[in-house]
């Protein structure tokens, strides 16, 4: 970002002239809308996937047939019946904190796109520590949810909101240490050199790597993200069941569908993040093979989608977990078996 601002306010453009701040706040602002747009058409999209896969899984007729050619329009009609639909706050509801709530969620959702690779030279911001910051930053969403729940004024949402807070805290630890084994392997907080260190073939992925200790943290990793983004079979804090509709309960419109919004842009995150550290990223699978330009954007979107691909198969399977059973999961079964994980790349590293 600093050696772009710099080469602008050099340039003889109308842009040159501006100050140094000014253009940094165009770039931010620029970078904002597009990450923005893209989180949306990636919703879009994960909605309609969602629904042909549940459709296929379930023999599902509605979301196969109405609206369209494989109902491709279903999607759009809801897009605009959020826009179009009313606003409704809670009259006891703390109207202030209820309007903040979903843009925290969404905005630490957006904001861990940054570091993201999408190629060899195309990241938006290259940090030493980018692995650490998506770490930092999305542990944000469970600030924004409890808020959610608290300004609701709704005992459903209150409810929904402290499950999420317990669940989140709860699967950050196995899944930060299933993290740790990457870094330990690789001696770098950096994705785009965790990528760099597994070009050449799918080989040299991360998840072959020191076997069968990565592997398990791959695993480790995937389970204990799904619980970090409510998806089912860990999807208690919204557990329609028996708390209505969880943390969401009290909103409508547009800023239900932000909450919405952050669901789907976090499946994306998990998608990329897991594709980065433990399958090759953008790398092709195939060594030097169809591994340049626009086809870097390929692997990892493809690597991503086939992750949320399993994410959709899971919910459309499994059942949701009771309480005790989520909590057995992540303190007596993902967070041994992550230790032993560690250990273990540890004893390798060292033989």
């Amino acid at each position: 970002m600093r050696e772009l601002v710099s080469s602008v306010a050099n340039s003889q453009s109308f842009l040159g002239s501006l100050p140094d701040v000014v253009i940094t706040l165009m770039f931010m602002a620029s970078g904002a809308i597009l990450l923005t747009t893209v989180a949306a058409v990636l919703a879009l999209v994960g909605v309609y996937l969602e629904r042909k896969i549940s459709a296929h899984m379930q023999d599902r007729l509605g979301p196969m047939y109405v609206g369209g050619w494989h109902g491709w329009a279903q999607t759009i009609a809801d897009a605009v019946k959020l826009l179009l639909k009313e606003d409704i706050v809670p009259k006891a509801a703390d109207k202030k904190l209820h309007f903040l709530a979903p843009v925290i969620v969404f905005a630490a959702s957006l904001a861990a796109f940054v570091v993201l690779p999408w190629g060899k030279n195309l990241i938006i911001s290259d940090m030493n520590v980018g692995i650490f910051y998506i770490i930092a930053i999305s542990s944000f969403v469970v600030v924004g949810i409890i808020i959610g729940g608290w300004a609701s004024n709704n005992k459903w949402s209150l409810l929904g909101a402290m499950r999420s807070a317990a669940q989140i805290v709860s699967f950050e630890i196995p899944a930060s240490l299933a993290v740790l084994v990457v870094i330990m392997a690789v001696g770098t907080m950096n994705l785009g050199e965790i990528v760099e260190s597994q070009t050449g073939g799918i080989q040299n992925w991360l998840v072959w790597k020191f076997f069968p200790f990565n592997l398990i943290a791959f695993l480790i990793y995937f389970v204990a993200s799904l619980a970090e983004a409510n998806r089912a079979p860990f999807d208690i804090p919204e557990a329609e069941s028996e708390i209505v509709a969880g943390f969401h309960t009290e909103y409508s419109g547009m800023k239900w569908a932000i909450f919405f919004l952050a669901e789907y842009a976090n499946m994306f995150l998990i998608g990329v993040v897991g594709a980065t550290l433990f399958l090759g990223g953008w790398s092709s699978p195939f060594g030097n093979f169809m591994n340049s330009g626009a086809f870097q954007v390929f692997w990892i979107f493809l690597k991503a989608f086939g992750l949320i691909f399993v994410q959709m198969w899971l919910r459309w399977t499994l059942p949701r977990v009771r309480v005790d059973q989520l909590m057995y999961t992540s303190w007596k079964v993902l967070t041994p078996f992550a230790f032993v994980a560690m250990v273990g790349v540890g004893f390798y590293m060292v033989m």
